[in-house]
């Protein structure tokens, strides 16, 4: 089943595992919504930046399956309440980017938490 991912905190650089996960969770077919500070495009995928994510929120909640976080917790609190906004279904937090109090409040919104890396949850078939 594919699932339509938003990786925050993608990068342009080629050894960035966010870069590494937009190419593979395309490969994959999984729809891609890239965040990240700079705009630009990884392969196909174009990235906006988080003030034009803001802008089209409720565009990019519709049919949102899954958030994979690339940010450190404390980069993570200026997204807390755009993530609890769009509603996934689950955030992956990536090797990096454990962050026990936001777990908490995505739990209490009934969002599911994922400690895992999104590589390997491709590489095995278990995304």
């Amino acid at each position: 089943m594919l699932k339509t991912t938003m990786v925050i905190g993608a990068s342009l650089k080629p050894q960035r595992y966010s870069h590494r996960a937009i190419i593979r969770l395309n490969a994959q077919n999984h729809p891609v919504i890239a965040v990240g500070l700079r705009g630009g495009k990884v392969g196909d995928i174009g990235i906006i930046t988080f003030d034009q994510a803001i802008e089209t929120v409720d565009e990019l909640k519709k049919d949102l399956d899954t958030i994979t976080l690339y940010l450190n917790p404390q980069r993570q609190e200026a997204y807390y309440d755009f993530i609890i906004n769009l509603s996934p279904k689950r955030v992956i937090f990536n090797p990096g980017t454990e962050n026990p109090v936001f777990y908490k409040k995505l739990q209490e919104h009934n969002i599911e938490v994922d400690v895992a890396c999104t590589l390997v949850l491709l590489g095995t078939n278990q995304y």
